[in-house]
């Protein structure tokens, strides 16, 4: 298969080692400099180099401020049955794209990224599949993921949004409170350290990225549940309820198992 890769970040590099060595790949950047450091592929810098390359699929690895330019961008110079795909952890303004662009499409999120991952071992991580997209492309996705050894699951593009708003919203806005109140600390403890690590790997992504994620339409409902176990155990301190602390924190372990 001839794949086009939109974009030579992290995540565009990645699925270009991962796809070179079984498929004719191409990846395309606006920035020559980023081109400098992919291998095994041929490296495109305008749209008529796409044109006659023909791709069967683009994979846009875009950042998510840029999917839909990038899409915008190369759907003139594409054949007609050009499978179109995504790996955007913000769906936003997508699903309207792919009803109207004439083209299959197939949508994924890896939920793992270059900031915690470890690319070399994904045993532990997890993926999505979108239901709406196209049976063969959905099918290329799974088995790719599967051979990463992630576990994959199938959701509709609302059912990702409502578990991007559980699993990132939740971790995102607890870490920035933490790091709200953050102030110097000459002799940090390890958990301490570890949630600063968190935080400053939180703090090193791209703005846009973090915005979007935390505007998400069912982030407010999940930030009043943060209020709600804040409140309750702001009250436990200060009536220093041992005995209501204790069920607290048994009832904590629970959700944790």
């Amino acid at each position: 298969m001839k794949i086009l890769i939109l974009g030579a970040g992290k995540m565009g590099s990645f699925f270009c080692d991962l796809l070179s060595f079984e498929h004719d790949v191409a990846i395309l950047d606006p920035n020559p400099q980023r081109l400098r450091f992919t291998f095994n592929c041929r490296r495109f810098s305008s749209m008529d180099e796409v044109r006659d390359f023909a791709p069967d699929m683009v994979l846009n690895c875009a950042t998510v401020r840029y999917t839909l330019e990038a899409f915008n961008q190369v759907l003139p110079h594409l054949p007609e049955r050009c499978l179109l795909s995504d790996i955007a952890s913000v769906k936003t303004g997508l699903p309207e794209f792919y009803a109207s662009c004439g083209h299959p499409f197939v949508s994924s999120h890896p939920m793992f990224g270059p900031t915690f991952a470890s690319l070399s071992n994904l045993s532990n991580e997890n993926a999505i599949i979108i239901k709406e997209g196209d049976g063969l492309g959905r099918a290329f996705f799974k088995q790719l993921y599967s051979d990463l050894h992630l576990h994959v699951e199938e959701y509709t593009f609302a059912e990702h949004d409502e578990t991007v708003a559980y699993s990132l919203s939740i971790p995102f806005a607890s870490t920035l409170v933490f790091a709200g109140v953050m102030k110097h600390q000459s002799a940090p403890g390890t958990t301490f350290k570890r949630h600063l690590d968190i935080a400053r790997g939180l703090m090193s992504e791209d703005d846009f990225l973090l915005t979007e994620i935390l505007f998400n339409p069912h982030t407010t409902s999940q930030l009043s549940k943060i209020r709600t176990q804040l409140a309750e155990l702001e009250q436990l301190i200060e009536n220093k309820d041992s005995e209501g602390m204790k069920k607290y924190l048994n009832r904590v372990r629970g959700n944790l198992k």
